[in-house]
């Protein structure tokens, strides 16, 4: 039995974590400076969390774009997505502004890309390597 790894799943699930990190961890872990550990504001981590999101979402979209519907429209919104996160760690009295956006247009490349797996299915073109 071949286990089946659902990239898509797996990137709107790491775009909505890193949406509960942005909102959620200031607001419950403001306690972890006393115990030595500081995540919040903590640029390293940000990076890391926007490097996964992007290592995962542009596998996701490859592969759906490789092997089902070959369309850019997926690869856009992620990108401006992407960007959007860039930017919330470059302004930061802005950072809410570019957060929201971000999110949703991450979120939406993932289930877009998603829809289009599944009613192209598998689409043939002069790409495909089988």
């Amino acid at each position: 039995m071949r286990l089946k790894v659902d990239w898509d799943a797996m990137g709107i699930f790491t775009s909505l974590a890193c949406a509960i990190h942005c909102a959620l961890l200031p607001l419950f872990l403001t306690s972890l400076p006393l115990f030595g550990i500081n995540i919040i504001e903590n640029l390293w981590f940000e990076y890391l969390m926007i490097g996964i999101a992007f290592l995962v979402g542009s596998y996701s979209l490859y592969h759906g774009f490789r092997k089902h519907h070959h369309s850019w429209l997926p690869f856009i919104l992620f990108s401006v997505g992407i960007a959007c996160l860039l930017a919330k760690m470059t302004w930061h009295e802005w950072r809410n502004w570019f957060l929201v956006p971000a999110v949703i247009c991450i979120v939406t490349a993932h289930i877009q890309n998603h829809r289009m797996c599944l009613v192209h299915n598998h689409a043939h073109s002069d790409d495909c390597n089988h």
